[in-house]
């Protein structure tokens, strides 16, 4: 089955006619809807709301994009210093979306959304350009064909559709299951690569409890439908944490499926996760304390926090803790007087002795602060 024409039939006939197999009920915030018209409403397709995620400065980054709604909802809340870029496959979609984009700029007071041809598991490579090369040199031959890789390895690296570290929020609604199980990895690998240190991403897919068998995913319709070429729920989470990422979680999960097929449960699930911002693990003297309500927990650098416990971390792991990726679980306390640091990070399950952080600065999950 050739995956990728399936899909793009299946959407460009999306396009064209409102096709409801292809979405899940959802739960739009309806204010930003308001502004939106009713064709980008109707032919738009997702099982979530990424959107949700989405903050006032932000560079958004959607991939799949579509007709553009959450693109244009995203538009809204990134405001005057934000920008929104959308990246898509199908010509017909692409044509949908910017059909709009004057009457959108006029609404919002600003053009502050683009969208471009892409793959979203090859997001440095722009598809116009090749396709605008392609025209004055067609493929013919082997040796044509050889020209054209190292046209697009040139081009990726000098000219890159989504240059490396330049967004602050990848989304996406229900897209990453449409791309062939042997570019998913490299899917998530992009989009490590193009999130800024310390970005974030808010992924809304379907995932299934049993992984599918070949059968289902030879499928077509199935596979177009985004159920066959879905995750497996645990999966999809390890894609992400082999990718590098940090804070890797469920933030959502339907309890209900939206589809059962030969016993397998297929449900939408919104993944959130966060780019560290790297640099060095120097010992400044912070702590953190985790508070419960487990008797301790361990995160993915293999720090393990007991309950109650001030333990010693490094500046850059504090503020990852409590700045917001681990929710309120964390209370991080700075040392009152920053000089030089007193080695390297401690070694994990070190305790910071309560008469070293006296005096010191304390920050909860919520991103408040008091000075103790």
């Amino acid at each position: 089955m050739d995956v990728q024409a399936e899909v793009l039939k299946r959407y460009s006939e999306g396009a064209e006619e409102r096709q409801a197999e292809l979405c899940c009920p959802i739960d739009y915030d309806a204010a930003l809807l308001k502004l939106l018209p009713q064709e980008i409403i109707e032919k738009d397709y997702g099982c979530g709301d990424p959107s949700r995620y989405v903050r006032e400065g932000d560079v958004v980054l959607d991939l799949g994009s579509g007709a553009g709604k959450i693109c244009y909802m995203a538009a809204q809340l990134v405001g005057a210093e934000g920008r929104v870029i959308g990246v898509d496959m199908n010509d017909d979609m692409l044509a949908l979306a910017r059909k709009y984009q004057p009457e959108m700029a006029h609404q919002l007071g600003g053009d502050r959304v683009r969208f471009l041809k892409g793959y979203i598991q090859d997001l440095a490579l722009d598809i116009d350009e090749m396709e605008r090369h392609l025209a004055g040199q067609p493929v013919h031959t082997a040796a044509d064909y050889s020209r054209l890789q190292d046209w697009q390895a040139r081009q990726r690296r000098e000219h890159p559709l989504i240059p490396d570290a330049s967004v602050d929020l990848v989304i996406s609604n229900c897209v990453l299951n449409l791309v062939h199980d042997g570019d998913k990895q490299q899917l998530v690998n992009e989009i490590y690569r193009v999130l800024k240190p310390g970005g974030r991403i808010a992924i809304s897919d379907i995932i299934c409890d049993e992984p599918v068998p070949e059968h289902l995913k030879r499928d077509s319709q199935l596979w177009s439908g985004c159920i066959s070429g879905a995750f497996q729920e645990a999966e999809f989470l390890q894609a992400f944490v082999d990718a590098g990422f940090l804070a890797v979680t469920y933030d959502k999960w339907d309890v209900q499926p939206w589809q059962v097929v030969e016993g397998i449960e297929f449900r939408s699930a919104t993944l959130t996760a966060v780019k560290g911002k790297g640099g060095p693990c120097l010992d400044y003297g912070h702590a953190v304390i985790y508070r419960g309500p487990y008797a301790e927990v361990r995160d993915d650098e293999g720090h393990v926090f007991p309950r109650g416990e001030r333990m010693a971390v490094c500046e850059r792991t504090c503020s990852l803790l409590t700045g917001g990726a681990y929710g309120e679980d964390f209370v991080g306390i700075a040392p009152a007087i920053t000089g030089e640091p007193k080695a390297f990070c401690a070694p994990p399950g070190t305790r910071r002795p309560a008469s070293e952080t006296k005096g010191g600065k304390y920050t909860t999950g919520c991103g408040d602060s008091c000075c103790c």
